[in-house]
């Protein structure tokens, strides 16, 4: 078994409210020189295989079929590593 670690961001040209949100909520906490907040998700994928490239594959299709809108989001899959034995 492995997991696979996905981020998800919105593209640099959609607009990020959530992102804004946040800016601003951390300027009203007395953080005025942090700037920039974008927001995404992070996916953590369990995958019943003992192949990496067989679950990097998997990764990849969950990614493009599901998982992240190809049209207002970009993904990264940040490892592909083996499961815990106990996991």
């Amino acid at each position: 078994m492995y997991h696979a670690h996905v981020r998800i961001t919105l593209r640099p040209s959609i607009l990020d409210p959530q992102g804004q949100a946040v800016q601003r909520a951390l300027h009203a906490l007395g953080l005025p020189a942090v700037s920039g907040v974008r927001t995404g998700r992070f996916v953590e994928l369990t995958l019943d295989t003992d192949d990496a490239a067989e679950a990097q594959a998997m990764a990849e299709q969950a990614c493009r079929a599901l998982l992240a809108n190809p049209v207002t989001e970009d993904y990264e899959i940040l490892a592909v590593v083996p499961a815990p034995a106990d996991a």
